[in-house]
């Protein structure tokens, strides 16, 4: 639809018209609309995360104030934080990421449209299987961070962090499904003179985010795995009184939870560096340093998750080493702080509402940044990392810098999506009230923390200080909630009778903003020729263009992206997923078993017929890479020969597993009996479900060879796609075998 406002529209249709319209949108697959559903969803959860915070200030409010129970204000302290993490910030940042990546790439939509919904719609089912805990009394009360031994069934017997552990790994699928979509639609669907180097920083950012989080995604979801299965199956990965251990599941969150931090924030890097330059009418400052210190932030996030357990007494190298890495990776942060206020300097800076939140986000991020790195200086991080010190340093990063840029980023975009103009009048009264708010809240914890008032207590006495301190705060965050109204009255006011934008209002540079507002199905009826990072000004400036980046022909010759499949990219991206969740499996087994453990052993195992089993799934390796060789040489025949051999090699192996199984089983042990049979179990038992899914696909190859389909021109990519999942399965068994049935052996004699 072409014209603006879509909600002017839908109030004009009949009633037929008007089902027909709301029915389009929930079985849409057209990127826009999807990004359009995941804001909306997102809004709805923000108004549920807001509410359980005003009540949380509320009870903070004054001293001894029993408004609400302990249990209670544990439930939303819990509830709040997963849900604006995972529910706000993050569905925020794919739905801006799913609107723009195929605009500001010149693509007709994203790479798998239906894949696209589907990691959509697991959003709001994994938001509702969160709440519905709350609706029948039981919501997990444990903190967002979960800390073993809380999340355990001896302290939570109740069904609240079952219902917390389900919804994270739903919405940890969806969210690597996204992060899939963007990698292979950045690399195989750009438009023709879109090289790497002339992407939009969002785009960039949005395209690097997307690899943090294949990293970090499934590191969580094998501890959410674990978790859930201590606590319905009876095994004990956790639970100290049993062997389990508590600083196991810390070390497994935190390498989840401080890349995570970074995952909400490199998009708002990139939301900051598309409205900076095009509000000071500059080009953005040192392009190649904001993109380089990205990939350098993007690395070092992955080795600073322990500053988050000076506490736990790990040990002065290991305090040392974090310490040293949480200080580095400040340098390509503050590059980018550098980036953007050499961008102002000397800029033709225009005040609009979007440039207003990006004035405060420079502000709050440098608050926030500094802050941070006092956590990585140990002795400073002792005395106040359980305060409301780190409260508050959290929600200079979470909120002053993060959710504002995505507020910079509503205004800056709406029109594009709308076509409307929101007020200016109601930006600025939202903008003042969320910046008096905001600091009025979170600058006075600072002081609280220094003062000793402990984070996650739901009363306090009454400390000199401490009462009127805490009143400010909550009468600051009811700023901050009027503030966040008057957004939203913004927006609806704006979608019915806004000033008309057009298709540039503010006279931007990046493709999203040659085409229509809002855009066409299609997207672009004409792009303009790219040959530098501002098409647009190009275009509108012919006696005075951008340098050109790269070869002036660079990439013009292909139709699209880089020339590589997109379902192979896909799986390569997929497969580097599945690496970190058997990696952290792994890394539980030897955890637990390199050291002697009561009860079963390896010596149980019988490794002579183990290996046998083994070597017929190496040897579906070289089989499945023969069939390949057939295909390329257009011999069917052989092709199906060597694939029927394939399967039959995994169903060996797969009989082999269930026989070992059995064995097991007739001999009493099951997957409870100790922590070794728990590990064993849960990592070949996974391993053995991936089996079974590369056999599914395989012998839908299979049928689609027999069928005749691989005798087109050129050929499918099914079996290539399938042939790298399969060689990974094949290769995570080579480390099962090794660390589960033959590491031990030596380590026992030595």
């Amino acid at each position: 639809m072409n014209e603006p406002g879509e909600a002017v529209m839908e109030a004009v249709l009949d009633p037929a018209q008007r089902e027909h319209y709301q029915l389009a949108w929930l079985s849409t697959v057209d990127h826009k609309r999807l990004g359009i559903l995941y804001i909306l969803t997102a809004t709805v959860f923000f108004v549920a995360g807001g509410l359980e915070a005003l009540t949380m200030r509320l009870q903070l409010a004054v001293p001894n104030n029993h408004l609400v129970a302990p249990d209670t204000y544990n439930m939303l302290f819990t509830m709040h934080g997963t849900t604006m993490i995972f529910l706000v910030v993050m569905p925020l940042v794919f739905g801006f990421g799913n609107y723009l990546i195929p605009l500001q790439i010149g693509a007709r939509d994203m790479a798998f449209p239906r894949l696209n919904a589907f990691s959509f719609w697991l959003i709001p089912f994994g938001g509702i299987l969160l709440h519905f805990s709350l609706l029948i009394g039981q919501g997990p009360a444990m903190g967002w961070f979960a800390y073993s031994p809380l999340n355990e069934t001896p302290y939570q017997s109740q069904l609240g962090v079952d219902y917390w552990d389900v919804s994270l790994l739903v919405l940890g699928i969806g969210s690597v499904g996204t992060a899939i979509n963007f990698i292979t639609t950045v690399l195989c669907m750009r438009a023709p003179g879109m090289t790497l180097r002339r992407l939009p920083l969002f785009t960039w950012m949005s395209f690097l985010n997307s690899f943090l989080v294949l990293a970090a995604i499934p590191v969580l979801n094998a501890a959410l795995v674990m978790l859930l299965i201590d606590r319905q199956l009876d095994t004990h990965f956790f639970l100290p009184a049993e062997g389990g251990s508590p600083i196991l599941w810390q070390h497994i969150f935190w390498a989840f939870g401080h890349p995570e931090v970074y995952i909400m924030v490199l998009p708002a890097f990139g939301m900051i560096s598309e409205i900076i330059p095009v509000f000071s009418r500059k080009p953005i400052f040192g392009y190649e340093f904001v993109a380089g210190s990205t990939v350098a932030i993007m690395f070092l996030s992955l080795g600073v998750w322990a500053h988050h357990m000076f506490t736990v007494g790990m040990g002065r190298p290991m305090d040392v080493f974090f310490a040293a890495s949480s200080m580095l990776i400040a340098i390509p942060t503050g590059v980018k702080v550098l980036n953007w206020s050499a961008t102002l300097y000397k800029g033709r800076i225009r005040l609009n509402t979007p440039m207003l939140y990006c004035l405060a986000f420079l502000v709050h991020f440098l608050c926030g940044g500094i802050t941070g790195i006092s956590h990585a200086i140990v002795p400073l991080d002792w005395q106040t990392h359980n305060s409301y010190y780190l409260v508050a340093h959290f929600h200079y990063v979470a909120v002053g810098s993060i959710l504002f840029a995505l507020i910079a980023a509503l205004h800056y975009w709406f029109p594009k999506m709308s076509g409307r103009m929101m007020s200016e009048k109601l930006g600025k009264l939202s903008f003042w009230l969320m910046v008096i708010g905001f600091n009025g809240t979170f600058l006075i914890q600072h002081f609280l923390g220094l003062a000793g008032m402990g984070r996650r207590i739901y009363t306090y006495p009454d400390l000199p200080g401490w009462g009127w301190m805490n009143m400010v705060s909550t009468v600051s965050a009811f700023f901050m909630a009027a503030g966040a109204i008057v957004i939203l009255w913004n927006v609806v006011v704006s979608l019915l009778s806004g000033r008309v934008a057009g298709d540039n209002p503010w006279e931007a540079w990046t493709l999203e903003w040659a085409t229509t507002s809002p855009p066409p199905e299609e997207n672009f009826d004409a792009l303009p020729p790219i040959r530098s990072r501002r098409p647009m000004w190009d275009d509108a400036n012919p006696d005075r263009p951008d340098p050109v980046v790269g070869p002036e022909h660079d990439g013009m010759q292909k139709e699209s992206g880089s020339g590589i499949d997109k379902h192979f990219c896909a799986m390569l991206a997929f497969v580097v997923s599945e690496t970190g969740f058997f990696g952290t499996l792994i890394l539980a087994f030897l955890y637990f078993n390199l050291a002697p453990q009561p009860g079963p052993t390896a010596q149980v195992l019988d490794l002579g017929r183990t290996l046998f089993f083994s070597v017929c799934l190496f040897a579906s390796s070289f089989t499945i890479w023969r069939c390949e060789k057939a295909l390329h040489r257009g011999n069917i025949g052989m092709m199906v020969m060597w694939l029927t051999l394939t399967i039959t090699l995994g169903l060996t192996f797969i009989a082999g597993q269930g026989l070992e199984y059995g064995n097991l089983m007739g001999n009493g042990m099951r997957i409870g009996t100790n922590l070794f049979t728990t590990t064993f179990f849960t990592l070949t038992g996974f391993h053995g479900i991936h089996v079974i899914v590369g056999l599914l696909m395989l012998m839908i190859v299979l049928g689609l060879a027999m069928a005749g389909d691989f005798r087109l021109k050129p050929p499918p990519a099914a079996l290539a796609m399938v042939s790298v999942y399969w060689h990974f399965v094949d290769v995570v068994w080579v480390l099962v075998l090794t660390v589960a049935y033959i590491l031990p052996h030596f380590v026992n004699h030595l």
